[in-house]
């Protein structure tokens, strides 16, 4: 009941400037982003990959309203290829990026997020890794699907993220089964209409389950975004019945979320990639986190007033 709530605060400037200026959130805050500048995440990812873990990197940010922001996005994107180039990882940290961040709502914004993501899909590839472009709210799908397209005709190793909550997704992962794509299948964690979205956790983990099976049928490289413990078994056993091996597929999980469990996927041989979110515009992922699980919110209020 109160993710819809949450997610409207994620929005709200007055609730932004009080969560920012509470004492105890930087604390907070460090769970789920364990740094604000590429120098500081440099040695997260070496500890991570030490552990046997992968990562997928996402420089936080999406309020962009001038052409220079989205400039910027893109030049922070390529200062943490430039330092991955020196840990000589390949795909095994990789990248995601929010079209937003690259001007995706501006005038001319698809064309301008095609032009600002593009040299970090080139970068990447220079480097041996590549780049997943995430989901945002259903009305920037078909724009994000496009340049997907798009930036598969020269790198084709370009990944992307559907939403099993939305009614369209079933068809969007029926064709991009067919045609190999890197796809990253998660819940969703914007608020959605009922006019295009599954309302009830029930019948999202339903639909959830359907669009897997599509995927591991398929000829792509399923990507399995999820901490739930009845998805990540499922998701086990229809790998199995496709005949997958264990490179065939990975899993994904969040910083700071389940820890334990990344560790145990990966010592059973599982690919298992850390999502992990560095930068200083953490606001807006920050509240996404809280209201996608409600322990999440019971972590930050019993610090709020336990630390307060």
């Amino acid at each position: 009941m109160l993710g819809p709530v949450i997610l409207a605060a994620s929005r709200s400037d007055r609730m932004r400037r009080l969560i920012s200026a509470a004492p105890v959130t930087k604390q907070v805050v460090d769970r789920f982003i364990p740094g604000e500048t590429v120098d500081e995440i440099v040695p997260i990812v070496r500890n991570l990959t030490d552990r046997g873990l992968e990562l997928t990197m996402d420089v936080v940010g999406e309020d962009i309203t001038r052409p220079e922001q989205a400039e910027a996005a893109r030049d922070a994107y390529l200062r943490l290829v430039e330092r991955l180039e020196g840990l000589d990882l390949g795909t095994r940290a990789e990248m995601s990026v929010k079209l937003s961040m690259f001007g995706q709502a501006l005038e001319d914004g698809h064309e301008l997020a095609l032009k600002n993501v593009r040299p970090v899909v080139e970068a990447a590839a220079a480097i041996g890794t590549t780049v997943t472009l995430d989901a945002e709210d259903h009305t920037t799908l078909d724009s994000m699907f496009a340049i997907h397209e798009e930036l598969r005709k020269d790198f084709p190793q370009t990944g992307c993220v559907i939403q099993a909550y939305l009614f369209r997704t079933e068809a969007d992962a029926r064709r991009l089964a067919a045609n190999g794509s890197r796809v990253r299948l998660v819940k969703g964690a914007y608020k959605e209409p009922a006019e295009v979205a599954h309302q009830d956790r029930h019948e999202i983990d339903k639909a959830y389950v359907r669009i897997l099976r599509t995927l591991m049928d398929g000829e792509g490289y399923p990507m399995i975004g999820s901490h739930d413990p009845r998805l990540i078994s499922i998701a086990q056993e229809l790998a199995h019945r496709a005949g997958r091996k264990l490179d065939e597929y990975e899993f994904q999980m969040l910083y700071g979320i389940r820890g334990d469990e990344h560790l145990r996927l990966a010592a059973e041989g599982h690919r298992m990639r850390v999502y992990t979110a560095y930068g200083t515009d953490w606001y807006g992922y920050f509240m996404r986190r809280l209201a996608e699980k409600p322990a999440n919110l019971r972590f930050f209020a019993r610090s709020m007033i336990t630390k307060g």
